[in-house]
């Protein structure tokens, strides 16, 4: 069974080496030439167009968002050169509707398609212990599972239909963007009051959330103001609470907490923290405080 893996971001090309495990062809690109240059020292074949990879039996894109994705698949020919009975596995956290469009164009070409974003950090990809939110028939995630395997510590089945399994992340990502957020402040509202935050999250994180390694993780972070270099941009951070707002009002739900934490991060973004990680909203709650 040979592979193909497009997007070799921090994430993608951890994902990518370890599929380099499974012994079979692996074919590898990228839009900048040097994360595929080290994965080819490794073994991975270089594709020089995103169609090229299309040849594979199971092609695998982590890309940044919908865009990218479509660009890739759609406009760069990937997915008109894959052969009916192949399958795509789309691991980017995009949106319900593009998923849902995504679904209905591999039916249309006889080509699988599962969604399987992800749960984890760079650090959590290099040693293949990633949580795989899978969506899509039984038959086919059976087929990559071997793969997955490679990839992450456990494979979590959330529906039938991939648009599923994006909506979980969503609600996954909306949650921890509202975890760091809450820390952001409580850190804040005790500085405010002449307390050091890393003396608030000891205490948080040793009780009320201790064992939680978003709040241990997340509020070291905000209490050493170590916003650089970024795990996961605050500009994906909007991205994803913007599209859980989104999933949320195609279904007639409306979520307070996401609305107004997609309008924290859009200013954010404005204050020009978009390419520090997610954890500057804990600056962004100082800074509106008068405390950075």
């Amino acid at each position: 069974m040979s592979i193909a893996f497009i997007g070799l971001g921090g994430m993608g090309h951890h994902m990518a080496a370890n599929l380099l495990k499974s012994g079979q062809p692996v074919h590898v690109w990228n839009r900048s030439p040097a994360p595929v240059q080290a994965l080819a020292a490794l073994g991975a074949k270089p594709a020089a167009t995103p169609a090229e990879c299309g040849i594979a039996d199971v092609v695998f894109t982590m890309l940044a968002d919908d865009d990218a994705t479509r660009a890739v698949l759609l406009d760069g020919g990937v997915l008109a050169a894959m052969a009916p009975g192949s399958i795509h596995v789309n691991m980017a956290t995009v949106s319900v509707a593009f998923a849902r469009e995504m679904a209905a164009q591999h039916v249309e070409r006889g080509v699988g398609y599962v969604a399987a974003p992800v749960l984890g950090r760079v650090d959590v990809a290099q040693a293949g212990k990633l949580n795989i939110l899978a969506g899509g028939s039984d038959e086919l995630i059976a087929r990559v599972q071997p793969l997955f395997d490679l990839m992450g510590q456990k494979t979590w089945r959330f529906g039938s239909e991939p648009e599923q399994a994006n909506a979980i992340k969503l609600a996954c990502n909306l949650m921890l963007a509202c975890a760091i957020e809450a820390t952001g402040e409580g850190a804040a509202l005790a500085r405010a009051h002449g307390v050091p935050a890393a003396d608030f999250i000891d205490l948080v994180t040793s009780t009320l959330f201790a064992g939680s390694p978003v709040y241990k993780g997340y509020g070291g972070m905000i209490a050493e103001e170590r916003y650089s270099p970024a795990g996961f941009r605050l500009a994906l951070g909007l991205k994803d609470v913007r599209l859980a707002v989104e999933a949320g009002q195609g279904k007639g739900l409306p979520l307070a907490f996401g609305a107004t934490l997609k309008s924290t991060l859009q200013d954010a973004v404005a204050q020009g923290d978009a390419d520090l990680d997610l954890a500057a909203l804990g600056k962004h709650a100082a800074r509106r405080g008068g405390l950075d």
